[in-house]
């Protein structure tokens, strides 16, 4: 990518870091939503070039960078979640990486750009409920993160410090069911618009998605009828996360990168 690129990914990088240490320090105010919202802008300015420099096709960095700018934007727009801050000191970082990624090693899937509107719907969607299930798999781990500290009696003084388990859990199901069903349409859509959806090339990809949403079914379910919570929660949702992932980026992965195929 040419260098202005770069410095444009540098600079969003820089500013989500400094965001990101904003929060650690607990400080708020004007000056972080201003380097947020910069880091935002120029985030989405280096996708953009990325994306048009290797033929309007997301390749795999481009789509793991895209995952990263929606999952800080959607951190962003929930900042007034007091239970969701502590996320920032993850999700800000991660989208760091995901600039620089999509700038220095942007990856070409092959074929022509995807000018279906309902092929688009899908991968958009798709990568909607990655962004949304993202951030829940973040507070996943930030409740592992907190239920270890209540039980060490030394750490009990930087637990109180992080915002309850239970508006927590309540987050982490809301996160959970907002994705669920925005990965259901992704599957609805799918099956309707994708011909070959269980064609060989496919198969894995389209049964780790349908894996995936067992398990964050199972987990609504079991929170429903049982009051399933704590570790056994965060199992579960880290889980059906892991098969997300391996459903979308492992795929592309072996799909694209290694048998230089591509599934649109």
């Amino acid at each position: 990518m040419s260098t202005p690129m770069l410095l444009l990914a540098a600079g969003a990088a820089a500013a989500y870091l400094f965001a990101a240490w904003h929060a650690a320090r607990g400080l708020e105010g004007p000056r972080n939503l201003l380097a947020l919202a910069a880091a935002l802008l120029l985030h989405s300015l280096v996708l953009i070039a990325s994306v048009q420099a290797m033929g309007g096709r997301l390749g795999l960095t481009q789509a793991l960078s895209l995952l990263t700018w929606q999952s800080a934007l959607l951190l962003a727009l929930l900042t007034q979640a007091t239970a969701l801050r502590p996320l920032r000191t993850a999700i800000y970082p991660l989208a760091a990486g995901g600039v620089l990624l999509a700038a220095v090693w942007p990856t070409q899937s092959g074929g022509n750009a995807p000018h279906d509107w309902r092929i688009v719907l899908h991968a958009a969607l798709s990568i909607f409920a990655a962004g949304l299930l993202t951030l829940a798999a973040a507070q996943a781990v930030a409740l592992h993160v907190l239920d270890r500290l209540l039980h060490r009696p030394e750490q009990l003084a930087r637990a109180l410090k992080m915002p309850p388990m239970q508006a927590g859990e309540d987050w982490l199901f809301q996160l959970i069911g907002a994705g669920f069903f925005v990965l259901s349409l992704a599957l609805l859509s799918g099956l309707i618009f994708v011909d070959d959806l269980f064609a060989q090339h496919l198969a894995h990809k389209t049964v780790l998605s349908i894996v995936a949403w067992l398990t964050f079914a199972a987990l609504l379910l079991g929170r429903r009828s049982r009051g399933w919570r704590g570790k056994q929660a965060v199992r579960w949702a880290l889980s059906g996360y892991a098969a997300l992932l391996l459903a979308y980026f492992g795929s592309k992965l072996v799909l694209e990168q290694i048998l230089g195929r591509h599934w649109t």
